[in-house]
């Protein structure tokens, strides 16, 4: 099993790291554009392979696609953060460019590679992806649902004082503040989670889940990459393996839940062939308004790209 990680910045390298520590795949190559980066971060990552016990070996590469060539998997986390005097066009103008000239390297080289998207914003750099890559849309996908629900799980347990592993929960929508958290299906044990907690508590966990990467960025002045890096690599994982795990993604929606041609958070079944299945849930009235709201948002964000190309 190989896969490629494109971006060696905070993200990428600790997806990397996550790979190699867990062992999920034979060879974990590591790409930047920016001289040495990658090499550095992937030598470092495999010096410490003695002291936490695994084999997978960490290859760096500058620019150099053809390190990449019969990847299983790739993932693309390559982009630039949205800085001060910079609008949402001009970011998605800029990072579309960048994720247009990965993804055409990376099918050249690994035409068979299953994609996975990080870059932001994440909704319509997946669609920047399908559409440079030609790939069916089981192929091609963005990491975002898995992150929103592992925050959204860390605050109940947080807030519960109960241990994350016994959380389960399911989120919809596009990556942002128009993300859509459903109680309905939150459990804590078995349990439903509306029983273990009050209203008021739990709409502000919503909240927070839902502005949970503007939080870090106050915090640090910079975006989150444990969580995301560890994210990215839980795919990965249950791709590579074969897991079958149930998560959510940003997948194009072609009729599910009454929507067309639409990248949103949806659950699926992750497995060798990359999306098994998209699930469709029986949403009621209140869940689809708020889904219905998340594609309005989505779906402009995706014009801006599809008028770049005009």
């Amino acid at each position: 099993m190989k896969v490629t990680v494109v971006g060696a910045g905070n993200v990428g390298a600790t997806c990397a790291d996550v790979l190699a520590y867990r062992e999920i795949a034979n060879e974990i190559v590591l790409l930047d554009i920016k001289e040495g980066v990658a090499e550095g971060k992937a030598l470092d990552i495999w010096q410490k392979a003695p002291i936490n016990l695994y084999d997978s070996r960490t290859i760096g590469s500058t620019n150099d696609y053809s390190k990449t060539a019969g990847s299983d998997i790739v993932v693309i986390t390559s982009g630039l953060p949205r800085k001060p005097g910079m609008t949402r066009d001009d970011l998605i103008e800029t990072n579309s460019g960048i994720v247009k000239m990965v993804t055409e390297n990376i099918v050249k080289h690994s035409p068979d590679a299953i994609i996975i998207i990080v870059s932001n914003p994440l909704d319509v750099m997946t669609y920047q992806a399908h559409l440079t890559s030609g790939l069916d849309r089981t192929r091609v996908m963005g990491m975002a649902g898995i992150l929103d629900t592992a925050r959204y799980r860390a605050f109940l347990a947080s807030e519960l004082n109960v241990s994350p592993k016994d959380i389960q929960a399911v989120l919809m929508g596009g990556h942002g503040d128009t993300m859509v958290p459903l109680p309905r299906y939150t459990t804590v044990g078995g349990i439903p989670v509306t029983e273990l907690i009050a209203a008021d508590k739990l709409e502000a966990i919503i909240t927070r889940t839902q502005k949970g990467g503007g939080e870090l960025v106050k915090l640090m002045g910079t975006s989150a990459w444990y969580a995301p890096g560890s994210a990215a690599a839980q795919m990965v994982e249950a791709i590579a393996k074969d897991q079958r795990r149930v998560f959510p993604v940003c997948v194009k929606l072609d009729g599910e839940y009454g929507i067309d041609d639409c990248y949103l958070g949806a659950p699926v079944i992750l497995g060798k062939n990359g999306i098994e299945r998209i699930i469709e849930l029986d949403l009621n009235a209140s869940e689809k308004e708020l889904l219905q709201t998340s594609r309005t948002h989505v779906k402009e964000v995706m014009s801006v790209l599809d008028n770049l190309s005009k």
